[in-house]
């Protein structure tokens, strides 16, 4: 079984995007029964959510405010999974409960080892 890193993409800076204190708890319920719907088939390899801040170092030692400086849909958090191939990932992926939202994606790809251990 090989793993797979889902990336969540939304817009993060748009105020008139942001769901309201009762949205985010509903929201936050179906992520949760998503990612335990997933870890119950003992596919869930770990996952993390992002902050807004940040920096992009480019080449020429340039560092600008970041991540997202260009960007209104931007990466807000990711979960690992582990599958028998991308299409199953990206299965299981498609239920992801971001899909519900106008402009919002998710991206798979597969982890490859770069690294020695």
């Amino acid at each position: 079984m090989e793993e797979y890193i889902v990336f969540m993409r939304l817009d993060l800076i748009t105020k008139d995007a942001q769901p309201s204190p009762e949205q985010m708890q509903v929201y936050m319920k179906q992520y949760q029964d998503w990612v335990g719907g997933i870890a119950a088939l003992n596919k869930f390899a770990g996952g993390k959510g992002l902050s807004t801040e940040g920096k992009v170092v480019t080449y020429g030692d340039v560092v600008t405010d970041g991540p997202f400086v260009e960007l209104k849909e931007s990466i807000a958090g990711f979960i690992i999974i582990k599958a028998e191939s991308l299409e199953e990932a990206t299965e299981l992926a498609s239920a992801c409960p971001i899909l519900k939202g106008p402009g919002n994606s998710v991206e798979v790809r597969k982890i490859s080892q770069v690294h020695p251990n």
